[in-house]
């Protein structure tokens, strides 16, 4: 049975154990646990289910790992979809003792071991061995602001304000939609659909015959409504959604976390597959965009005056893109960000207290007032140091009614046509106020 492996790692919240059981487990040769954990790890394995039954009671079953794993391949490569994955799942369960698919098999399709260990905690243990759990990374931008590199030939587009997806298309044309986390969103199979109806055309123009990966942007009506179909709350439509793509490389170097090829040949890719785009009403490429030289003072110049245009056209700032630059699965400065900020000055109304390690000093003060015009509430709970989290716990009769100047990327309409701040962060008192 390999739900006592599950069952060991649950034991303890410490580290040290859980590496302790896993190595065990590597020792022992274990390779249908090890491999089970690796399916549910690999970020890009996805089974396509989501209610996973559990069974009860039953003890004396053959337990026939081989066909599970087949049953795995299957669902992966979506040979089995719908009711037919599920009467396969639920006919599989049947094969099992009950502690065994509940604690072991049934988390491996829901993809979730729920036993308090991470893919860097198995790789630790399981480095240089099959098990390895590929990671997920991305291109991730740096802020812009002092940044020496702000010199040379950038290319300069808007700054989308949605939610970042990857959208994966595998050797065998299965599509899943990725946060930047490794996160899958299940709430665009709408997009996922069209872009695999031209899963050829876009292998192509990339010259390649595998998987492929599209970076870019889900935008919705709203942001907030978009972050509720990424969190795929129920009955939250999805097909206004659209997918602006600003990059695109093969699978193959996207796992290994780097391809060579400069942003000018990933731009140019995507600039001749626009009949592709033109086909699918949900999927576009990013548009706007300019080539500056901030080596000069009119590429400067140029700089300012679209982040200006951008801005007053309702996005959330500009993205700065090194052209010579490759696409490399992390942060850096091939990618710069810059954005504008919003300056609001609000009374302080009460003061809520901090949970875990902020438990019995400040964790937010709350605020509600006007300004740009707007009535204004919202909790601020960064921006403070340790020492004021204290210091301003132990004087709430002082704070109570000073005006907090807060810095915000944006301010926010809510449903209710109220307004509220985001990412607000506590930058000083204004006593002159």
């Amino acid at each position: 049975m390999k739900h006592k492996w599950i069952k060991q790692l649950t034991e303890s919240d410490s580290r040290l154990h859980k590496e302790d059981v896993l190595k065990r487990a590597l020792d022992a040769g274990d390779h249908v646990f090890l491999n089970g954990i690796r399916n549910c790890y690999n970020p890009y394995i996805t089974f396509g289910v989501k209610q996973i039954p559990a069974t009860d009671g039953i003890t004396g079953a053959p337990n026939p790992y081989e066909e599970f794993d087949e049953l795995l391949a299957k669902l992966s490569a979506r040979q089995l979809t719908g009711h037919a994955a599920r009467d396969a799942i639920l006919g599989m369960s049947l094969k099992f003792d009950s502690d065994e698919w509940n604690l072991f098999l049934a988390p491996i399709l829901r993809r979730d071991m729920r036993a308090g260990f991470s893919d860097r905690t198995i790789n630790k243990v399981c480095k240089g061995t099959e098990y390895v759990i590929p990671t997920f990374g991305c291109q991730l931008a740096a802020n812009s602001e002092g940044r020496p590199e702000m010199v040379g030939t950038k290319w300069l587009e808007p700054k989308l304000d949605g939610a970042r997806v990857l959208l994966v298309v595998s050797d065998d044309n299965t599509a899943t939609c990725y946060s930047r986390n490794g996160k899958v969103f299940d709430n665009f199979p709408h997009v996922e659909q069209q872009v695999l109806s031209n899963v050829y055309a876009i292998r192509t123009y990339l010259r390649i015959k595998g998987g492929f990966v599209l970076d870019g942007e889900i935008m919705g009506k709203s942001f907030q409504d978009l972050m509720r179909q990424a969190q795929r709350k129920e009955n939250v439509q999805t097909q206004d959604t659209v997918f602006n793509v600003f990059d695109i490389l093969p699978l193959e170097d996207f796992k290994r976390g780097f391809w060579n090829a400069q942003l000018r040949k990933r731009l140019a890719i995507l600039s001749d597959m626009q009949p592709v785009f033109d086909a699918m009403p949900n999927v576009t490429r990013v548009d706007s965009q300019i080539v500056v030289d901030l080596s000069t003072e009119e590429g400067r110049t140029k700089l300012h005056e679209y982040a200006t245009e951008m801005v007053t056209a309702g996005f959330e700032g500009i993205m700065i893109k090194d052209m010579e630059a490759p696409y490399e699965c992390k942060r850096n400065t091939f990618w710069m960000k810059w954005k504008p900020t919003i300056t609001v000055d609000l009374p302080v109304i009460e003061l809520e207290e901090g949970t875990g390690r902020n438990k019995g000093r400040l964790g937010a003060l709350v605020c509600r007032g006007v300004d740009h015009g707007k009535e204004i509430s919202v909790n601020v709970g960064s921006g403070f140091s340790d020492t004021e989290r204290d210091l301003f716990w132990k004087q709430q009769e002082v704070i109570v009614g000073r005006t907090a100047e807060i810095l915000c990327d944006v301010i926010t309409q809510n449903q209710d046509g109220t307004y509220s701040l985001r990412f607000p962060r506590f930058v000083r008192w204004r006593d002159d106020k």
